[in-house]
């Protein structure tokens, strides 16, 4: 069972390759699919954030802040 950290929401602007938000957006849409309309109904910004937040988490940024 993983550990509950607590965390705090932060607004910011983070710098990231066109590629990678390409990806991200791709696999969204993928994993979303099209409504009846044929419409993707996700947001990526909140994809993008989860990510990089996800990722935060693995790499141990809490560690590396501390350094």
């Amino acid at each position: 069972m993983s550990e509950v950290k607590d965390t705090i929401t932060v607004h910011l602007n983070v710098e990231i390759t066109t590629q990678s938000l390409k990806t991200i957006v791709e696999n969204a849409k993928k994993k979303a699919g099209r409504d009846e309309n044929g419409i993707y109904r996700i947001d990526t910004a909140d994809k993008v954030s989860e990510m990089v937040s996800r990722f935060l988490l693995e790499k141990d940024f809490e560690s590396y802040v501390k350094k």
